[in-house]
């Protein structure tokens, strides 16, 4: 019979981070989703932002599981995961938002990935949308990393279904605290910079989408963001080249898609 301690050891330590503020009426279930995994070297960090809600007697619930969690004022969700990632001690680092669930088993296949791909940086799958309440709208399938595409289209690449080594982390800086929105793209486009991001064809998570939603609400700023690192990595582009590159990027986006069978079940 194989022992707690050996079964960790077989697999690397994973250090995931759960931001958090105010979103009680999700937070349960979003812990309950990590917890239940069974992953056996498990690092949980849960960082509130001073919610005024249940959030931190849903915390309290699960302290003794938790490797550490601290309710205060923040900076916002870039600052609040890097307080996190910063007390992580894992190999493998990720993150998973407060109203987002990772899929059963999930863990077990990223630590395995990693133990059995030591050249590998970065991984990530794919995921599943739901509502409010849970219910499954969309199987959400997305295709291998394409530095140019994720330049001169939206963010496809799903964040709680990607993994990545907490040495490639620290030496790209981690995430950039002034970013509210796309601070998620902006530090893969800086992991491309020195290493490969890989894809694999499985369901990792299911990201909650409803209109409250951060991206949603700061959809504005969000694209603020995103034409700031653009301008970074693209440099100054006429209104004429920069639609005709987005137009394009388009164009080939859905062919991959349709050409991978992301758009069938």
């Amino acid at each position: 019979m194989v022992s707690d301690e050996t079964a960790a050891q077989a697999y690397p330590q994973i250090t995931l981070v759960t931001c958090s503020y105010n979103q009680g009426q999700f937070l349960e279930e979003t812990i309950q989703s990590v917890l239940n995994q069974g992953y056996p070297n498990l690092e949980y960090i849960v960082i509130d932002g001073g919610s005024r809600d249940n959030s931190v007697e849903i915390i309290r619930r699960y302290e003794k599981q938790l490797a550490y969690w601290v309710s205060e004022p923040d900076g916002g969700q870039s600052d609040a995961l890097c307080k996190g990632f910063d007390r992580g001690t894992g190999e493998i680092f990720g993150w998973l938002c407060s109203d987002d669930l990772l899929e059963p088993g999930a863990l077990l296949e990223v630590g395995q990935l990693f133990a059995d791909n030591p050249e590998m940086d970065v991984v990530f799958g794919d995921t599943i949308f739901i509502d409010a309440k849970s219910n499954v709208t969309r199987r959400y399938k997305v295709f291998p990393f394409h530095r140019w595409l994720l330049l001169n289209t939206a963010n496809y690449i799903p964040q709680p279904s990607t993994f990545w080594r907490a040495k490639l982390y620290r030496a790209v800086g981690g995430l950039d605290r002034s970013r509210q929105v796309c601070m998620d793209p902006e530090m893969f486009l800086r992991f491309s910079e020195v290493t490969r991001l890989h894809h694999v064809r499985r369901y990792w998570s299911r990201i909650r989408i409803y209109p409250e939603i951060k991206s949603v609400r700061l959809r504005k700023d969000g694209w603020v963001e995103h034409k700031k690192w653009e301008r970074k990595y693209l440099g100054d582009r006429s209104p004429i080249h920069r639609f005709v590159s987005r137009s394009t990027a388009k164009v080939i986006r859905i062919g991959y898609k349709v050409g991978l069978g992301c758009y069938w079940p």
